[in-house]
C-alpha cells in the first residue's frame, strides 16, 4: 500500500487528531508542530505564540481509499478557516489555520478547494487559511498523542472536542471506520 502524508493546523490539534483517527482510509494520526523557527519545540514554547509554529495533525493516508481533497473537505466542515489566529477561545498564531503542502498537487488541490469553498459564501468571511510548503514536522510530547481517546471525561475534551466529533461523525457517517 502506498501511502502520504498530510499535514493540517485547525486550532487545537486534540480536535483534528479525534477526527481524522476515525475516517477510512487513514493509516496514522500524530499531533505535533509544524510551520516556526525553532527545532524541536516544546508545547511550552509554542504555547507562548513566539516560535511562529502552529498546532498540527500529521495523517497518514492510503489515496486510494480517502483523496487529500476528501481529507480537506473534512478539514473545512471541522474548524472556522475565517478567524485568523483563533479557534474558538484558543487564541495566537499557533493556533492558525493552514495547509503545510507536500508536493505540487496537494498545494493546487488546496487553492482549489478554498476557492471553491468562498465561491460558495458558506462562510461569512473569506477563507483565511495559509497554503505554504512543508518544511518540517515535530511530533508534540507522547501525552498530546490520542489524547481525546485517553482523556474523554477532561474538561476541554467534553466542551470542545466532543462537539466537534459528534458533528463530524454525523456530518461525515459514510467515511467512518468500521
Amino acid at each position: 500500500m502506498a501511502t502520504e502524508v498530510a499535514t493540517l493546523a485547525g486550532g487545537c490539534f486534540w480536535c483534528l487528531e479525534a477526527v481524522y483517527d476515525d475516517l477510512k482510509g487513514v493509516t496514522d494520526v500524530v499531533s505535533g508542530y509544524s510551520g516556526g523557527h525553532v527545532n524541536t519545540p516544546s508545547y511550552q514554547q509554542v504555547c507562548t505564540g513566539t516560535t511562529g509554529h502552529a498546532e498540527v495533525v500529521q495523517v497518514t493516508f492510503d489515496p486510494d481509499v480517502i483523496s487529500f481533497k476528501d481529507l480537506l473537505d473534512v478539514f473545512f466542515t471541522i474548524h472556522d478557516p475565517t478567524t485568523l489566529n483563533r479557534q474558538g477561545n484558543d487564541v495566537g498564531p499557533q493556533y492558525r489555520s493552514a495547509i503545510f503542502y507536500h508536493s505540487p498537487e496537494q498545494k493546487a488541490v488546496a487553492e482549489q478547494t478554498i476557492a471553491d469553498l468562498n465561491q460558495t459564501g458558506i462562510w461569512p468571511g473569506s477563507i483565511v487559511t495559509q497554503v505554504v510548503p512543508f518544511e518540517a514536522f515535530y511530533p508534540a510530547e507522547d501525552y498530546h498523542q490520542e489524547y481525546f481517546k485517553n482523556n474523554p471525561n477532561q474538561g476541554y475534551c467534553m466542551v470542545v472536542v466532543a462537539p466537534k466529533v459528534a458533528k463530524f461523525r454525523k456530518q461525515h457517517f459514510e467515511r467512518l471506520k468500521a
